[in-house]
């Protein structure tokens, strides 16, 4: 059939279909364009062809609508995924940022960005960025570091080669990440005589490689000689659908469970096995298990700094690590198992039959999550405060839930709040816990949330923002009211940059440049979140208390249109309890004696590091 290089690819994307928990499904559930010159005519004409079989999202910054449809996947854990188209210049370029947050995440986005003419006819056209020395470089060239496969469709029958292998990377558990196409905008435009069969393209499945007996075998034996054995869940076990076989695991063989953030769910809360989160953000129970502990299972997760203490936190132990990707699973001189976390988790049984964690060790760790969850209900139980701080916020939003257990989803990103959340949000189901902390990007709370919704629009979702991330990227409520996806934002108002005023004086810094009222030129004015929010749509409402915050999440949760309720928080407390070192280099020299203490309580820690 006589297509459109971007007709052909539009019809390619609404066959593609995935095989899911739910069934068989549309691989890609729309795509999110901002159109402009350089994809408005292309792929503009394209979309509005198809939009009953791949429908099209409008949102209000090219940023955030990457942000939503990263974030639909994850809640999608993976199985099915969005597609974003910009134009070129810096509709282009401000997908960047997203594109390397899930980049660090390992997440399926597929980017469209408009390009400038191939023919070269008209250069240099608006918004084109003219590199002296090479005339093949253009903006979208931003993006070959932070994709994990880029193409520059140059000739319409390219796409037969490039869509495909697009696809293939989107659908590895592997190689998962994003994938760009650059569009020149005359190509997009240019007509090919494509075989129907190119439209008919076989299902799409999640296939992993299992691991080899020798690496299983290897890893029984460790295990089997372990007296002191910690399972720290990442995410490979959420996207891998293994949080039965986890459960199983941990049961059958008495191991004790610590989470990542971006693991956390795989194991209820509430679960004798669970320690909580593990690592800078994480609980005493966990951390000090994993101080202890002989042989830590690694599952699925990258092992970042936050997770592993900057190697300081269970250096000594010996690691196994189950990772379907080579690259994460030689990480640390670790014995690596390459293969999803399910795979691994069978083999590993199969090969462990008879054996468990020895009784003591099972009687530590049950005592130690049960006296963990007493303190989190402690941290986050009704208190009469005149300033909330970030537990008692989250306890809030937790006691209003309408079931039990809760259904509701968190969306987080930056800030104090992720390491909050982590220690004590309570969920007892895969992907009650969505936090976007492998970049940490300001600015992915309520963008996230609105994919999120998308992906269940049958749960809760409660996004929790400081007024930072607010202010840098908070269009997306108008998006969210635009697409009836009603959130509920809690907006935590402690004037400025808390986490990092915090940081800055933890390494013997003088407060400056972070708190509005902290080293800051010029009377900051006092925003009204409420009703900026209220200006874009939203219902809102500003509150003192933490009662007057009980009874206005009642109303958001009842309301059928987002609705943001904003609390003053205080910039200086958090949660004490737990945690552990985090490298943060502080200046060897320094005129500044809280500087110089600082640096040598860093070289003492810095003894304790493994490399």
């Amino acid at each position: 059939m006589r297509l459109t290089t971007a007709q052909a690819i539009v019809r390619y994307l609404a066959a593609l279909r995935s095989a899911t928990p739910a069934g068989v499904e549309p691989l890609f559930a729309g795509v999110f364009a901002i159109f402009g010159h350089g994809n408005v005519a292309g792929m503009g004409e394209a979309l509005y062809a198809h939009r009953a079989q791949l429908p099209t999202y409008r949102a209000h910054n090219e940023q955030a609508m990457a942000h939503t449809a990263i974030a639909y996947a994850k809640a999608k854990f993976r199985r099915r995924m969005m597609a974003c188209t910009t134009s070129i210049g810096p509709g282009a370029t401000n997908l960047v940022t997203a594109a390397a947050l899930a980049h660090v995440n390992r997440l399926p986005v597929l980017f469209l960005p408009g390009d400038v003419f191939v023919s070269r006819a008209p250069d240099p056209v608006l918004q084109q960025v003219e590199d002296f020395a090479d005339a093949t470089v253009t903006a979208n060239d931003c993006f070959r570091p932070v994709s994990r496969y880029f193409d520059r469709i140059v000739h319409p029958a390219q796409v037969q080669t490039a869509l495909p292998e697009a696809v293939r990377v989107l659908t590895d558990a592997a190689l998962c990440g994003p994938v760009t196409l650059a569009l020149p905008q005359d190509v997009q435009a240019m007509a090919y005589d494509y075989p129907d069969a190119f439209f008919e393209p076989a299902p799409v499945t999640f296939d992993a490689p299992a691991p080899t007996r020798a690496a299983i075998a290897a890893a029984a034996e460790a295990l089997r000689g372990a007296q002191r054995p910690l399972i720290v869940a990442g995410g490979g076990v959420l996207y891998g659908l293994a949080t039965a076989a986890l459960r199983g695991f941990a049961e059958t063989h008495g191991i004790p469970v610590a989470e990542t953030q971006a693991g956390k769910g795989a194991l209820p809360w509430d679960h004798p096995l669970q320690m909580g989160a593990i690592g800078v953000t994480g609980s005493p129970a966990a951390n000090a298990l994993a101080q202890d502990a002989d042989v830590v299972l690694a599952l699925g997760t990258r092992l970042t700094d936050f997770t592993t203490g900057s190697h300081s936190l269970f250096a000594r132990a010996r690691l196994v690590h189950v990772n379907v990707n080579a690259f994460d699973a030689r990480k640390w001189h670790g014995l690596a198992v390459v293969g999803d976390a399910g795979a691994g988790l069978a083999a590993l049984a199969t090969a462990l039959s008879g054996w468990a964690a020895p009784d003591a060790w099972q009687a530590r760790s049950r005592n130690a999550a049960r006296a963990w969850r007493a303190d989190v209900a402690r941290l986050t139980g009704a208190r009469d405060v005149a300033l909330a701080y970030d537990g008692d916020v989250i306890g809030a939003v937790q006691r209003t839930s309408a079931t039990s257990p809760s259904t509701d989803v968190a969306v987080c990103a930056a800030g104090t709040l992720p390491g909050e959340l982590h220690k004590l949000w309570r969920t007892a189901v895969p992907g009650g816990y969505h936090v976007e902390y492998g970049y940490s990007c300001m600015g992915y709370e309520i963008a996230g949330g609105v994919g999120v919704k998308m992906a269940t629009p049958e749960r809760e979702v409660i996004v929790l923002v400081g007024d930072g991330s607010y202010l840098m990227l908070n269009a997306e409520i108008a998006t969210s009211v635009m697409l009836d996806r009603k959130l509920v934002v809690v907006v935590l108002d402690n004037r400025g940059y808390g986490c990092i005023h915090r940081l800055q004086q933890s390494v013997g810094g003088a407060a400056f440049n972070n708190l509005f009222d902290a080293g800051t030129e010029g009377a900051a004015p006092r925003i009204d979140f409420a009703a900026h929010a209220a200006a874009m749509g939203a219902r809102a409402e500003h509150v003192h208390t933490i009662a007057e915050l009980e009874a206005a999440l009642a109303r958001a949760r009842a309301s059928d249109r987002t609705y943001v309720v904003v609390i003053d928080t205080d910039p200086a407390r958090t949660t004490s309890e737990g945690g552990c070192w985090w490298e943060v280099a502080v200046p060897e020299v320094s005129a500044r004696s809280e500087v110089r203490a600082a640096r040598n309580e860093y070289d003492a820690a810095k003894r304790e590091q493994v490399p």
